[in-house]
């Protein structure tokens, strides 16, 4: 499979287009050869606060003579359409954002919407869905909506094909909050999860500030009659939530979090 592709880079006032389209014949994108296990059951990256990126979010742009602009608010985002997927030609290559392209994680280039972000993609064929942070530019094509990694591509089921009906929702971490939180407004109830637990407050301020920033803004801390300070990521509106950033956590090298209902 070849999928052209345009990435976009800027330096203060300078903005660099950068065409990587398929000029080389004999260089190919398309799967990659060996593949992780269980892509399909990749779990969706935590949604939560992040700074707008240095680069790619100047607006408007020109890509091949053509004039693109970024949305001036993003909430209430949705959008049908067709979504390609780009792998192995461009892994490693810069994005956008200025952060090197991983074919196997969650991410996606789009033309209009804020580096970063985060939207939910659905397959209209099988009803599969993921969410992906968008974190580059493109696809530059008038029939296309969206440009996923590999990965999304194999959790949506059309890694096998170049192309797949979709639908696109922004999802915004204040609403996912606000909604956990409107369904226990004066009381403590609901799901969490025990990340850690220390004997000392500045451990437990010091393990919240480097979990921050995997799973964002839902974190706190608790004191209890056992002297311990425990580091709580909470409350959740789901059971699914928790065992999604439970799996997230382990994958990156946390322990296993405890799921508690209060």
């Amino acid at each position: 499979m070849s999928i052209n592709r345009i990435i976009l880079r800027s330096w203060g006032p300078l903005l660099v287009s950068l065409v990587a389209a398929c000029s080389s014949p004999t260089i190919q994108d398309g799967a990659p050869r060996r593949s992780p296990g269980n892509l399909e059951r990749l779990p969706d990256p935590v949604v939560r606060v992040l700074p707008r990126s240095k680069s790619g979010n100047r607006s408007p742009y020109t890509v091949l003579g053509k004039q693109y602009t970024l949305l001036p608010r993003a909430e209430g985002y949705r959008a049908t359409g067709n979504a390609s997927w780009y792998g192995s030609k461009f892994h490693g290559r810069l994005t956008s954002s200025g952060e090197r392209y991983n074919m196997f994680t969650l991410t996606a280039a789009h033309k209009s919407l804020p580096i970063p972000c985060f939207v939910k993609v659905s397959n209209l064929d099988n009803g599969r869905s993921t969410i992906v942070r968008v974190n580059d530019r493109g696809p530059f094509h008038s029939n296309r909506i969206i440009d996923l990694s590999y990965a999304a591509a194999v959790k949506l089921g059309f890694a096998s094909k170049g192309t797949a009906r979709v639908r696109i929702e922004l999802v915004s971490p204040y609403t996912r909050v606000a909604r956990s939180q409107s369904n226990v407004p004066n009381t403590a109830t609901g799901i969490y999860l025990q990340a850690g637990a220390f004997g000392e407050m500045h451990a437990a301020s010091a393990f919240l500030a480097k979990l921050k920033t995997l799973v964002g803004p839902i974190l706190q801390i608790a004191g209890s009659s056992d002297g311990l300070f425990r580091v709580n990521i909470g409350p959740l509106s789901h059971l699914r939530e928790a065992e999604r950033i439970q799996a997230l956590m382990v994958s990156a090298n946390f322990s296993r979090p405890l799921i508690l209902r209060r």
